[in-house]
């Protein structure tokens, strides 16, 4: 539970950074629009490019879906020496057991360390993907939010 705790705090910070950068639209008043009526048209557009969009960019970023799941720990060390022990007494004895924990012992290490590098891509993958997402969805945010600026007489960049 707290590595998926910890994975949705790490996308949160991702996508509140990558929320940051998307926000760097700039707003001229062309046609010589107040301030005021520049805040107006502004908070009209917002409105209406998040209707537009389904996007909200004043709401904290969410998961699309759950991170990979972290499955509990199977193999390693000490399993693989038990079973490495089992077979290799079976085998060839008492020095068959010593030789078969050894063996044993390595290849549940191998084992485990490729689960865990196997979990970390998964969750690397996932962040990514949210990512993508988030940067997708704010994109099309921003396009409508400009096209609706840009018809109320407004250049944005």
């Amino acid at each position: 539970m707290r590595k998926v705790a910890e994975s949705v705090s790490g996308l949160i910070i991702l996508l509140c950074s990558c929320a940051v950068f998307g926000q760097d639209l700039v707003v001229f008043p062309a046609g010589g629009q107040s301030q005021e009526q520049q805040s107006k048209d502004e908070y009209e557009c917002y409105g209406w490019a998040k209707n537009q969009s389904g996007f909200d960019p004043m709401a904290l970023p969410t998961a699309t879906e759950a991170p990979p799941q972290q499955g509990a720990p199977q193999g390693g060390v000490v399993r693989g020496a038990v079973g490495g022990a089992a077979i290799g007494g079976i085998v060839d004895g008492s020095d068959g057991a010593k030789t078969g924990a050894a063996v044993g012992a390595v290849v549940g290490g191998v084992r485990r360390n490729r689960q865990r590098r196997l979990q970390a891509q998964q969750q690397a993958n996932w962040q990514q993907q949210q990512s993508d997402q988030y940067a997708t969805a704010r994109s099309g945010y921003n396009r409508a939010y400009a096209a609706c600026l840009e018809g109320k007489g407004y250049t944005v960049k």
